[in-house]
């Protein structure tokens, strides 16, 4: 057997067609999606920062805010 890649997850933007993919798995990445708003909120009263996947994903969220942004798998 040879070796095979981790799954890679991300958000799609289905009309921009862009898309990201986070290090981190497919349920944080559900996770983040639904509470956006929590994460934002969170993240105005912390001094350490969020994760980096975090940010990325907020970033891409709020930018497509109104999409239809779905999970994606990496092919």
């Amino acid at each position: 057997m040879g070796y095979q890649a981790p799954m890679r997850y991300g958000y799609h933007c289905e009309e921009c067609e862009e898309a990201i993919w986070p290090a981190t798995t497919r349920a944080e990445l559900q996770w983040l999606k639904n509470r956006m708003h929590v994460v934002r909120e969170v993240s105005q009263h912390i001094q350490t920062g969020l994760d980096m996947w975090i940010v990325e994903g907020l970033e891409f969220l709020e930018h497509h805010s109104g999409h239809s942004v779905i999970l994606a798998r990496k092919p």
